[in-house]
């Protein structure tokens, strides 16, 4: 059996991560930690875990980490994960985190778009994004996961056989996408109550969004060239979801058969990607899920191709990408625990 922890544990990614742990079959929870609830049950802050997860919830210590886990996932706020990161791998632990702390290869990127130094930035140089559909064999062999975001799993997987095959003009690529209200988090917000959210959208941090830079930091490698795009990130009243509307201009002339073809050779072995070829993906196909769903339609007066992307964004744009990870480090089947179904309702 496999152990593991989950720091950050109460929070919503950390709870769905939990959720997901006690029905695998090759893992034992043996350490979760929260420091705002520390010294309560599991199952005290989340009554769907009584009887299923009633261990006790304690303070970090690296220490007491080590000699309990063989894995540990951090669920925890941007920038407090490089804080305790470097002593958890330095201790042997095979890490995956849930920040955006490790997801870079460029130390100078990381800070100018979260305005401060990486305190450890020699862990970047070891640390691998942990999209298992681009980069599996390096997952295979890495000890510390930077494990992607749910604006950027959703936008890099609906792009990546177009830029990877030259498709489209990479100049003017736009990325409309749209949020539930879980990827906040579980703090407490005056934007985030329930009557400033239900029956309202609005767009936020146009043009600023971090996750803008980790979608280009992938696409960029994909094309061997620097791409720079707009991003438009969207709150709208759901509990969970992402939808991401793409919109590139063609460089050359496709049908959307074609188009078509060319995501499905491009994922053609990948069990969670899931490609239509008739209509357009919708969050209830994927709630609940580790599956991204991907439809496509060509505007032949524009020239365009308009891609619509959808995922779990606590599932498969957090906790279930990061099990699907977790997986392939330990050389499990990857479906293990993941593998079903959303929940549509």
């Amino acid at each position: 059996m496999i152990k593991v922890g989950v720091l950050g544990a109460t929070g919503y990614a950390g709870s769905e991560l939990v959720r997901i742990l006690t029905n695998h079959k090759d893992v034992e929870i043996t350490l979760l930690v929260s420091h705002s609830y520390a010294g309560q049950k599991m199952s005290d802050i989340y009554p769907s875990m009584k009887g299923v997860c009633d261990i006790t919830l304690s303070e970090l210590d690296a220490s007491v980490a080590a000699e309990k886990c063989d894995v540990v996932f951090t669920a925890l706020p941007h920038g407090a994960s490089k804080e305790v990161i470097p002593a958890l791998y330095e201790k042997g632990l095979v890490v995956i985190d849930l920040s955006g702390d490790y997801s870079y290869n460029d130390k100078e990127v990381y800070k100018q778009w979260y305005g401060a130094e990486h305190t450890s930035p020699e862990l970047l140089e070891v640390s691998v994004y942990g999209m298992p559909e681009l980069h599996r064999e390096e997952i295979k062999k890495t000890k510390l996961i930077g494990n992607p975001g749910c604006y950027t799993t959703c936008s890099i997987l609906g792009l990546a056989p177009l830029v990877k095959n030259k498709a489209v003009e990479l100049k003017n690529i736009i990325i409309d996408a749209k949020s539930g209200v879980t990827g906040a988090g579980r703090g407490v917000s005056l934007d985030y109550h329930f009557c400033e959210c239900t029956e309202n959208m609005k767009a936020y941090k146009v043009a600023t969004h971090r996750h803008t830079s980790e979608i280009e930091q992938e696409l960029s490698l994909l094309a061997g060239e620097d791409i720079i795009l707009s991003f438009t990130p969207h709150l709208v009243p759901l509990k969970r979801g992402i939808l991401a509307t793409i919109y590139a201009n063609l460089d050359g002339s496709y049908t959307k058969e074609e188009l078509i073809k060319m995501y499905q050779d491009f994922y053609k072995d990948e069990y969670f990607v899931r490609i239509y070829e008739n209509g357009l993906p919708e969050t209830n196909h994927v709630a609940g899920s580790n599956f991204v769903d991907i439809g496509l339609t060509v505007d032949k007066r524009l020239n365009r191709v308009i891609i619509s992307s959808a995922i779990d964004n606590i599932y498969k744009g957090a906790a279930g990408q990061a099990v699907q990870n977790m997986n392939i480090i330990f050389g499990l089947d990857e479906k293990e625990a993941i593998g079903g179904a959303g929940f549509y309702l």
